[in-house]
């Protein structure tokens, strides 16, 4: 993940936790090598570019994503890269990014060419939206097997498959039908509760974190 924006105050707890969920954190700024080697040590950032023009940020981000991920076996698998910004710099280098994020405090050019906005200027808002973002996706996979495995079952019951031996009425069959759906619109509700459910205690809207290794890169002005 790529981020592009003054140091907050918790932007190293930020990045460890980053790393717990196998992402790692690059710092790319416009600023001096003092300044950034400075803010990369205070944050636990290792890998800094720093003078760096917002073609060369653009640029940077295509050669990490020409890269192999970690996942990457038999197959390439292409490296994932997340960009972080609130600057009219960092406009070129969040069109570029896989996932582009910006500040909501952040200039407008920024937040038009990024996919979505962070509400806070709390760098652990990217770590939530890790959470939310797996969460999200694990709980479509279970629904997809859910749905999958009970439709498998409750179809050819309905369908009359297995009459005269078992015979299921029309009125059954309709019920059966449609608690599939709302256990699929339940499951998915519960989203909200598993979200909050799991604070960090780093105020609201911090999540959990999943043991799912996605490569993604950050980079930190």
């Amino acid at each position: 993940m790529m981020l592009s924006m003054p140091r907050s105050f918790n932007a190293a707890t930020a990045v460890a936790a980053l790393k717990e969920r196998g992402i790692e954190s690059i710092m790319v700024t416009g600023d001096n090598w003092k300044t950034a080697r400075s803010v990369a040590a205070a944050c636990g950032i290792t890998r800094v570019h720093a003078e760096a023009s917002p073609e060369e940020k653009a640029k940077i981000i295509k050669d990490l994503q020409s890269q192999a991920s970690p996942r990457s076996v038999n197959t390439f698998i292409q490296t994932v890269v997340a960009m972080i910004g609130d600057g009219i710099n960092d406009a070129p280098s969040l069109a570029s990014a896989d996932v582009a994020m910006a500040i909501g405090a952040g200039t407008d050019i920024a937040i038009e060419a990024a996919d979505f906005v962070l509400m806070h200027a709390d760098l652990y808002t990217v770590v939530n939206a890790v959470d939310i973002s797996r969460k999200t996706f694990r709980q479509i996979r279970q629904n997809y097997i859910w749905a999958l495995g009970y439709n498998s079952v409750t179809i050819p019951l309905a369908a009359g498959v297995f009459y005269p031996s078992i015979q299921v009425p029309p009125w059954l069959a309709s019920i059966l039908m449609a608690f599939s759906s709302i256990s699929v619109v339940l499951a998915s509700l519960s989203l909200t509760k598993k979200c909050s459910s799991a604070n960090l205690g780093r105020g609201v809207g911090h999540g959990s974190t999943h043991a799912s290794m996605t490569r993604v890169k950050v980079i930190h002005n």
